[in-house]
């Protein structure tokens, strides 16, 4: 195994964590952006009103996506486990 190799498995893991968590993660942040102007026009100070909402999104949002990432993992293990044989050389 080559530090390439080493690498390469590094930056694809890296991708691939980007690529699975980015649905959940826009999704809070665009609500939370919301909410804050929300809050900031209105003057409620509330911290459980920006909590609840992006439990809600963040759950809608994995409920949706959650097939494409599933399938993302398991092609990405796939791969990995397709490599083991030209690692270990």
């Amino acid at each position: 195994m080559t530090e390439q190799t080493v690498i390469d498995l590094g930056l694809n893991a890296v991708w691939i964590a980007s690529l699975i968590s980015a649905p959940a993660l826009l999704s809070i942040l665009i609500t939370g952006l919301i909410v804050s102007v929300l809050q900031a026009a209105t003057q409620i100070n509330e911290q459980t009103l920006s909590f609840i909402p992006k439990i809600l999104v963040m759950t809608i949002a994995l409920a949706i996506t959650g097939p494409w990432i599933l399938e993302t993992f398991i092609h990405f293990t796939i791969g990995i486990f397709n490599r083991i044989p030209n690692i270990v050389r």
